[in-house]
């Protein structure tokens, strides 16, 4: 840390006051001028999930299945729940010691992310500039539009997953930068970028983790080979690189491969999969949310420019920054360009995501990059010789900018035309920031002054943060207490009050629960928003939306919240009614529904779920008295099913469950609980084998007689991947002992 200078201490007190203003509503005291995250996917799939983290872990349990949401699913394979994400259990030790989870504790967490990547992106650009007298400053100005430009500031705090996998690139970065910054490769650090890259993966969006992966394998590649370290020490580095990420965190990741196979996501094609920016997008590079909600290919005019010196003065690794700024953005248009055709089968997990618009994760960091660098070479005295040119481009830009301002000022007034009027505020906020941009860096151009530079990074901040802070997109003009209720509403209330307390059961919360609450509120849903579904679950809960007597028997749904006051295909009564966001809602509870548990006597077998799924469709199938198996029972039935007999939950907790069974003769047990791997069934304390239903439910073959039968969820994917983590985090916590050991007994003999 000898590098760390006065300037760095100043730098970084300057980064955390710049965090403390651009967040103020969020940390106020003051409940009249509080905001918070806007509700969505920020409260609907993360708050929610968090809760069920918190409540799992705050009793001591590692939450591996959660029955609350899609009918059940394993949440330690969920990619978004991020279970064993470490800033998240942070969040949840730091819950319970305050008082218990809450839409401010996740809001929290998400911007002490932002706060952390300003200071690992000072500190990457920091080392890259080392040698530059501008360092200090350019890092500074770096660290600003990483973390405050248009992508960061977007959408990510409310898609937390995004967020909190993106902040891990500076570290990973400068962890390679140190590794090949001499001559030869200094392997410790490989342990550094493959640990950074893990915790990436950790958080808990895969896609961003993917663009990060190959990110960082091309900046390793295009260090060795600038230091001329040569192909083998890329490979070895690399694989390296790769063990050590994956141990860290094969726990989740194990698990999330398992359940990725067997979910709906595999199915989407080429066209689901291909949405992009369309062209017109590249014009928020200079007119934020002109053409969009949001503007994630903004970081500001004085950055582009600032980027522009540093590619034009050909600095130290602008050429790679650039290229990746280029690809970035091409792939950023999706299926919109050739780009995104020409690499679709041959990236290796390209085909696996949509939403290409996120490739900007890459263009803003790089352009972040470039303009640290950019910022840096204008500190130079010896830079006064090259201003001309600079200086026009910014004139052409004002001329541009002037025109725009001036036609949508047109369009507006004289021709009365309301669409012009957004856009010419925008035009005319871009016009006056490029003006005073253009008279500060003449100013720093013709005669380098201290004051002409933070002028320049006053107006970096001020541009940034009028775009971004407190924007209505993001933003609401509430405090966190009052987005959501972690008490039920009172429809939920009253369905709690009516519900049986001892047999499990779900309800259809499309409407009046949503999203993800079921896992708020401990409601079994058959419903959730989560990407990941389990593909046949999916395909019998969504063969309809509004009215499906298939999916509610199969799934023992008990109550439907509705904005339907009665069904044709099912005798409902009206227990309640109230209100959602979408309006008037009725809570039905189902005359006669299906038990969790129930026996059967009569077998079709079938020899496919989409044979299973044929069946299924004739809506006289006869569902209490028949069972669709998958396999032949290896059990005889008798002719007909005998007058008594019973099937009762007596304990049902989220990894496990049992059922009291009696019958008088050989039956069928059918769970209205998916079949999934790992789950493991016993008959007696005896294991027996779980056979498929329905193309996606559970059933056991059962004896004649009084028996108890308990499921259990034990996967192997996860014992093996918790192994394999604590092995991997074990050594590195070994050798960071050594290297921190080593380091202060150098220090002791140097002094």
């Amino acid at each position: 840390m000898k590098w760390l200078k006065s300037q760095d201490t100043q730098a970084i007190g300057l980064l955390f006051i710049v965090w403390l203003i651009f967040f103020w509503r969020i940390l106020t005291p003051i409940d009249a001028d509080k905001a918070s995250f806007k509700q969505g996917d920020f409260s609907g799939q993360f708050v929610a999930f968090g809760a069920y983290q918190y409540e799992r872990f705050a009793d001591g349990e590692v939450p591996l299945w959660n029955p609350y949401n899609n009918g059940g699913l394993p949440f330690i394979a969920d990619t978004q729940a991020a279970v064993f994400y470490p800033p998240r259990l942070l969040t949840i030790a730091l819950s319970k010691l305050s008082g218990g989870w809450s839409y401010n504790a996740l809001q929290l967490e998400a911007i002490f992310h932002v706060l952390a990547y300003s200071l690992l992106m000072y500190l990457f650009i920091r080392r890259l500039t080392l040698t530059h007298s501008g360092s200090v400053y350019g890092a500074f100005i770096g660290a600003i539009v990483a973390a405050y430009s248009g992508f960061l500031s977007g959408y990510p705090p409310l898609q937390v997953a995004i967020l909190e996998a993106a902040i891990w690139l500076p570290l990973t970065a400068v962890a390679i930068l140190e590794a090949t910054r001499h001559s030869d490769f200094h392997w410790k650090w490989v342990a550094l970028a493959g640990f950074s890259l893990g915790i990436s993966w950790m958080a808990g969006h895969p896609q961003t983790s993917w663009f990060l992966t190959y990110l960082m394998l091309a900046w390793l590649g295009y260090r060795i080979h600038a230091q001329k370290q040569g192909w083998v020490t890329f490979i070895t580095a690399a694989v390296l690189m790769g063990i050590v990420t994956m141990g860290t965190t094969a726990v989740t990741l194990l698990p999330g491969i398992e359940y990725l196979r067997l979910t709906a996501r595999p199915d989407l094609g080429f066209t689901a999969k291909g949405n992009g920016f369309p062209f017109q997008d590249v014009a928020q590079f200079i007119l934020p949310r002109s053409v969009s909600l949001f503007s994630p290919l903004y970081v500001g005019i004085p950055a582009l420019i600032l980027a522009y010196v540093a590619i034009r003065d050909r600095l130290s690794n602008s050429i790679f920054w650039i290229i990746v700024a280029l690809i970035g953005l091409l792939h950023s248009f999706g299926a919109n360009s050739a780009f995104y055709h020409s690499l679709y089968n041959f990236v290796p997990g390209l085909s696996f995501f949509r939403g290409q618009e996120r490739a900007a994760f890459l263009v803003a960091n790089s352009l972040a990059i470039l303009a640290a660098m950019g910022a840096a070479q204008i500190t130079l005295g010896a830079y006064v010789n090259k201003r001309n040119h600079i200086l026009k481009i910014l004139l052409g830009l004002l001329a541009i900018l002037s025109l725009i301002a001036l036609e949508s000022f047109i369009g507006w007034q004289i021709n009365q035309a309301p669409e012009f009027y957004p856009i010419t505020g925008i035009a005319f906020f871009s016009l006056m920031v490029t003006a005073a941009f253009y008279g500060l860096l003449r100013w720093q151009l013709q005669s380098p002054h201290r004051i002409a530079l933070i002028l320049i990074g006053v107006l970096v901040i001020f541009e940034l943060f009028t775009v971004s802070m407190d924007a209505d997109h993001t933003y609401d003009d509430i405090a966190a207490s009052q987005q959501l209720s972690i008490e039920p509403t009172p429809i939920i209330q009253a369905m709690l009050d009516d519900a049986p307390q001892q047999e499990p059961y779900r309800v259809d919360g499309f409407r009046g629960l949503g999203a993800n609450y079921g896992s708020l509120y401990n409601i079994m849903d058959i419903r959730g928003i989560s990407p990941l579904f389990l593909n046949n679950a999916q395909t019998i809960i969504y063969r309809d939306y509004i009215n499906n007597p298939l999916a509610w028997e199969l799934f023992a749904v008990r109550y439907i919240f509705s904005e339907r006051d009665s069904f044709n295909s099912i005798e409902t009564s009206v227990i309640a009614e109230g209100n959602d966001s979408d309006g008037h809602i009725f809570l039905h509870e189902i005359s006669n529904p299906r038990p969790f548990a129930q026996l059967i006597y009569r077998v079709d077998v079938v020899d496919s779920d989409e044979a299973a799924f044929n069946v299924l469709n004739d809506s006289t199938y006869p569902l209490r008295e028949s069972i669709i198996l998958l396999d032949e029972a290896n059990i005889e039935l008798p002719a007909q099913a005998p007058d008594t007999y019973s099937a009762i939950v007596t304990e049902y907790l989220p990894e496990s469950f049992n059922v009291e069974v009696d019958t008088p003769e050989n039956a069928i047990l059918s769970l209205a609980h998916v079949d999934y791997p790992g789950w493991k069934a016993t008959l007696d304390g005896e294991s027996v084998d779980i056979l498929r239903a329905y193309g996606v439910l559970t059933a056991i073959a059962i004896p004649t007689g009084q028996h108890t039968v308990r499921l259990t969820y034990d996967p192997l994917s996860y014992r093996i991947g918790a192994i394999l983590s604590l092995v991997t985090w074990g050594m590195l916590l070994i050798l960071a002992s050594a290297i921190g050991y080593q380091a202060i007994k150098r220090n002791q003999q140097e002094n």
